[in-house]
């Protein structure tokens, strides 16, 4: 075995992981294909180049991104200190210089004695090493390939199909009904019925609503399997009601079939939030949030994700990954970033931290560790590797992952700062019993 940790990947993820590991004082060899090979969306060479929005989201502490954020500065995150060091006024946002970010970032890589940097490709899995592999949505064909071989192909997904997740509290229960089709499958669902009026109304409404349109390297082929629902829509006036919106083998309370029903499927088990079923969508936020609040018993719906669809590698982690962000098959082997699905830059680069922490703990033969999931890094993975399998979509850090408190408490503001009190002590105490403080 190379007594280097072996990092694939000079995003967030792959800067953040080479950060942590060569602090605690391994030895790092960081690949970086860029610039002797390009991506359809980088411009530069640099590391952890931002390609798309220059905010690293919220920092309030009230704010489900500001608590993780707020982790990573005790764990001294890389990425988070340069974000602060660069940072443009953006209100409670984190928003930077993206040129000085990406600099700064490469500069501190460079001139650390324990990192190495190489500019080239790497085409397969090494199994010679401990290795991270963190290249992102834009992972290269030939990588893809090999990880398409170590993982089985249907376990590899090249774009997000992602439908909108609501706050289980947000929804209207006395209109939202419990209920599996033909009374299959327990109470996992919630059922929002529509009557006629109603739904062409909606329909309407859906196929007038502004949609985001894709960047050249985000054009993909829609599949037939998971069509937005606008493009859906567009198809007939009829067509959701044979889609996701068919109310065949549902009733309400009265014993009558609804004229259509939207399904919402619970996304944990503590039923604090619920998915969209088959809203995979290209509107914009803005309008994601008034179409979708005409859909009775979503009338005050607070989004906790909002719906999309573009190119996006990523893994099915709860089938293939330990609540380490080892591969299951192979010890030596992490995954990190957007790779595993998360979504956004802070919580690709959480995800790159935890996998650099662990990598040094397995290459020196030291129990490995896994925050707790009351932490916002223990919520993420707890998402990433204990989900269904069969229903896995990328996530971003939202308050929906949170385990419920204790007791219930009905003031929202209240409850949040309860959660992130929670969150904040229970991860300065993981730190410490793990020896990371």
């Amino acid at each position: 075995m190379r007594e280097d940790i072996m990092i694939i990947g000079g995003g967030l993820a792959g800067s953040e992981a080479a950060w942590q590991a060569a602090n605690a004082g391994a030895k790092v060899t960081l690949y970086e294909m860029r610039p002797k090979e390009a991506t359809p969306a980088h411009k530069t060479g640099g590391l952890a180049e931002l390609v798309c929005s220059n905010s690293l989201g919220s920092t309030d502490p009230l704010n489900a991104a500001g608590i993780l954020k707020a982790e990573m500065r005790r764990q001294g995150s890389l990425i988070i200190k340069i974000a602060d060091e660069v940072r443009v006024p953006a209100g409670s946002a984190l928003a930077v210089d993206r040129e000085q970010f990406s600099l700064k970032i490469t500069q501190a890589l460079e001139g650390h004695p324990n990192v190495r940097i190489l500019r080239e490709e790497i085409t397969h899995i090494p199994t010679d090493a401990v290795c991270i592999v963190a290249t992102g949505p834009l992972t290269s064909d030939k990588l893809s390939q090999a990880v398409a071989r170590l993982t089985q192909s249907n376990h590899l997904y090249f774009y997000d199909a992602i439908s909108p997740i609501v706050d289980a509290e947000s929804i209207n229960l006395d209109v939202a009904f419990r209920a599996s089709r033909y009374d299959k499958g327990g109470d996992d669902y919630l059922n929002c019925p529509m009557d006629e009026p109603t739904y062409h109304h909606f329909y309407e409404a859906l196929l007038a609503a502004e949609k985001v349109q894709p960047k050249a390297f985000e054009q993909i082929p829609y599949f037939e399997a998971c069509l937005p629902i606008e493009v859906m829509a567009e198809r007939g006036r009829q067509t959701m009601q044979f889609g996701p919106l068919k109310p065949v083998g549902l009733e309400t309370s009265d014993g009558t079939r609804p004229y259509a029903v939207v399904q919402l499927r619970t996304e944990n088990a503590h039923r604090s939030c619920y998915n969209m079923v088959g809203f995979q969508t290209r509107l914009t936020y803005g309008e994601q949030k008034r179409v979708f609040r005409m859909i009775p018993g979503l009338e005050q719906a607070e989004f906790l994700r909002y719906g999309s669809l573009h190119r996006n590698t990523f893994i099915n982690s709860p089938h293939l990954l330990r609540n380490t962000l080892q591969f299951k098959e192979r010890g030596t082997l992490f995954f990190a970033g957007q790779l595993v699905g998360v979504e956004g830059y802070t919580d690709s680069a959480a995800m790159g931290g935890l996998a650099g922490i662990n990598a040094v703990r397995g290459l020196r033969g030291l129990p490995l560790v896994t925050p707790p999931p009351t932490t916002a890094h223990g919520c993420l993975v707890s998402y990433i590797t204990g989900t269904d399998p069969r229903h896995f979509q990328p996530m971003n850090m939202n308050f929906g992952l949170f385990p419920p408190l204790s007791v219930r408490v009905r003031d929202k503001e209240e409850k949040r700062q309860l959660i992130s009190q929670r969150a904040l002590e229970d991860h300065a105490a993981w730190m410490s019993r793990s020896g990371l403080s």
